[in-house]
């Protein structure tokens, strides 16, 4: 008995130290303003705070993402069921919320109410603001893993994403090509449709791109913003300064898969692939041939309308083809380009210069059908034939004499004239 008595005075100041020490660390936690017991009670509140905000949140339970207010929950769930409550009036697209609504009726309307302070360039929702302020503070917050070109839009960054990865999301219905860009898509399909919504103020012409557009206005302009830094040449389009550039570099990206041989432009390959396949698109209206050429049928036209385009500056006279203009300036410049590598002898023609150099080559390419006999001229020849033919085109007007040269009715002519050279 003794000793159950005893047990219980131990546990009795047992309880009683331990009630002082909890008394005394009391003491040392409303004295002190930091440390460990403060630290203990900031955590347990902060850990009640959060208790009460998860038992307020609302998960959806089709994508687990979580909302602090169940009215938020119920706008995002239409999401999910398709629920569309408010519908434009204009064009029937129906939205989630009035807010949607409300933005989309600016495309509508026109209305742009967010302006931005530094150009005072004008926007129908506020995020599309917040991204043009970043062109004039320079701020690009996103940026590509691979390569670490940096973007001021998110979505500028995912379409650059695609170079990298070859991705093509975006397909044509009609032919099935693809494209990187949603932009780049409709402006394909416009080839479908043959839609063409931009319309050039002056001449009232018809594009399908913008930038098509805006480059055609500068025929009105005369504006040619592009300029080569090599030659100084300007330029209305980019693609034309991006070729002519390859004047100066040699560049040449596109080759024939038959024989290899490279061009400067796809055009000129596309031309020159027609040597191989022998097609001839372009047929004339008129006669029906046909011609590998576009500007060859333009020239080939002529013929029939009779137009004579290139006049010479000196004479005035007028001529069908441009290559016959030059030759033909010759006669008043003298120029006489083309000399024979044997004598040094000058030509006007490179005609002239191939038949002077049979007399060096000895070469007689004309032969009389006849009797087998060649000669270095075609005239020469056709003279020649007549002795097989007999014709006498040469008539003397006095006595109707006929002779099958011209040299031999000028010595005829001689007899009436009495001439004595």
């Amino acid at each position: 008995m003794a000793s159950v008595k005893l047990e219980d005075c131990s546990q009795t100041l047992e309880l009683n130290v331990n009630m002082k020490d909890e008394e005394e660390e009391e003491k040392i936690g409303k004295s002190v303003n930091h440390g460990y017991h403060v630290e203990t009670f900031s955590t347990s509140r902060e850990q009640q705070q959060e208790d009460h905000r998860a038992k307020r949140s609302h998960h959806c339970p089709h994508c687990e993402e979580i909302f602090p207010v169940l009215s938020k929950l119920k706008i995002h769930l239409k999401i999910h069921t398709g629920e569309n409550l408010y519908s434009c009036t204009d064009c029937g697209k129906r939205f989630t919320t009035s807010a949607q609504l409300k933005v989309h009726q600016r495309t509508h309307t026109g209305e742009k109410p967010y302006s931005c302070s530094d150009c005072g360039k004008s926007f129908s929702h506020s995020k599309f603001l917040k991204q043009h302020e970043r062109i004039h503070t320079g701020e690009k917050p996103f940026s590509c893993s691979d390569c670490g070109k940096s973007f001021s839009q998110l979505s500028h960054l995912k379409q650059h994403e695609r170079i990298h990865t070859g991705e093509k999301p975006f397909s044509c219905s009609d032919c099935g090509k693809s494209f990187s860009q949603l932009s780049h898509l409709k402006q394909h399909e416009r080839i479908h449709t043959g839609e063409k919504p931009y319309s050039c103020s002056d001449c009232g012409k018809c594009f399908r791109t913008s930038p098509e557009l805006n480059g055609h206005q500068r025929t009105h302009t005369g504006e040619k913003p592009y300029s080569c830094s090599d030659c100084g040449k300007c330029f209305t389009y980019l693609n034309v300064l991006k070729v002519h550039q390859r004047t100066h570099t040699g560049e040449k990206p596109y080759s024939c898969s038959d024989c290899g041989k490279n061009f400067s432009q796809s055009s000129h390959l596309k031309q020159h692939e027609r040597t191989h396949t022998g097609e001839k698109p372009y047929s004339c209206s008129d006669c029906g041939k046909c011609f590998t050429y576009l500007n060859v049928l333009k020239v080939h036209q002529r013929t029939h309308t009779g137009e004579k385009p290139y006049s010479c500056s000196d004479c005035g006279k007028c001529f069908t083809y441009l290559n016959v203009l030059k030759v033909h300036q010759r006669t008043h410049t003298g120029e006489k380009p083309y000399s024979c590598s044997d004598c040094g002898k000058c030509f006007t023609y490179l005609h002239d210069l191939k038949v002077h150099q049979r007399t060096h080559t000895g070469e007689k390419p004309y032969s009389c059908s006849d009797c087998g006999k060649c000669f270095t001229y075609l005239n020469v020849l056709k003279v020649h034939q007549r002795t097989h033919t007999g014709e006498k085109p040469y008539f003397c007007s006095d006595c109707s004499a006929s002779f099958s040269q011209r040299s031999h009715l000028k010595q005829h002519e001689r007899i009436h004239t009495g001439e004595n050279p």
